[in-house]
């Protein structure tokens, strides 16, 4: 597995060996050895499997200290732009995002370490969207951003008028107004 750093510190573009021939393909797509030789030592303890048309935006969402988890995410089927926000109020980086399609034609994945908001978008007709954490969901440590934030300025690659957002993910605070301890 190819491990990349992105711009935000933490942040990591994970790229697996996919073996294919003509029965079709294999891939290792976790291995916690490979990750720890990384720096990555996050024991990951729920795994979560959503799907979605095209034109949903999910996000932004985040959990609080001492329930903020880590995640590993990628797409099974389909293609998906994926988004994550540093929220990390000392990082060099903080207010700014990192965004990269994911597909399970690329079978690329993100690690997203605690403190970060994540959000993806659906480009393709349908996408299965899986994911791991490393604490579990929690929902009085649940927060959000709402995802067309003016200040943060997201380029979702979905046309706002052909966007399906959720009641609860359009009442989301702004970046300035969101309750964050990291």
């Amino acid at each position: 597995m190819e491990i990349t750093k992105t711009p935000i510190a933490g942040l990591l573009v994970l790229t697996p060996r996919v073996f294919q021939d003509d029965r079709g393909y294999f891939l290792e797509s976790f291995n916690a050895k490979n990750l720890e030789e990384a720096g990555i030592t996050t024991s990951f303890v729920q795994d979560n499997e959503s799907k979605s048309t095209r034109g949903v935006i999910r996000g932004l969402h985040y959990q609080l200290n001492p329930n903020a988890q880590a995640k590993l995410v990628r797409v099974i089927e389909g293609t998906v732009f994926d988004v994550a926000v540093d929220l990390r109020k000392d990082s060099p980086t903080f207010g700014q995002w990192y965004g990269l399609k994911l597909s399970g034609e690329n079978k690329i994945q993100l690690f997203i370490p605690r403190g970060f908001a994540h959000g993806f978008s659906v480009l393709s007709e349908t996408a299965v969207f899986a994911y791991k954490c490393d604490a579990y969901y929690d929902p009085k440590s649940e927060r959000g951003i709402v995802y067309n934030d003016p200040d943060l300025k997201i380029d979702w690659k979905v046309d706002e008028k052909d966007a399906r957002i959720s009641g609860k993910d359009k009442a989301n605070p702004l970046f300035k107004e969101a309750e964050y301890n990291f």
